[in-house]
């Protein structure tokens, strides 16, 4: 099973960028997807995660500003982040709660990171 980020890169304060992150291989069932991120510095955080059935959870930094989603028919988690602040800037990474077969146990992947710097 591999997790493959996409999305990030330089934007001005204010603006928006979107990231994808997919995931591939055998898998039976994905559970609870999310996204992460972590600053020079600090310890890695949650920014915002979702459940198969589409129920939502925002770290309070990101409320009203950032947006998960998700395809279940792609397998594929979405970060849409408008209204970008300078502590927005991080390694964001994707993370998947995933059962490779009926009788499995949930297991987390991470994706590979993807680096959002917001600056003018």
């Amino acid at each position: 099973v591999q997790l493959q980020a996409s999305g990030g890169g330089l934007v001005q304060p204010g603006g928006s960028l979107r990231l994808s992150c997919a995931a591939s291989g055998s898998i039976f069932r994905i559970n609870r997807m999310g996204w992460y991120r972590q600053a020079p510095g600090k310890q890695r955080e949650l920014v915002a995660d979702i459940t198969s059935a589409g129920s939502t959870n925002y770290a309070d930094s990101v409320k009203g500003r950032f947006t998960i989603s998700r395809d279940n028919a792609k397998n594929t988690v979405y970060l849409q982040m408008n209204s970008l602040k300078p502590e927005d800037t991080a390694a964001y990474y994707c993370n998947a709660r995933i059962l490779l077969n009926k009788f499995d146990y949930e297991r987390a992947y991470w994706g590979q990171g993807t680096l959002v710097t917001v600056s003018s």
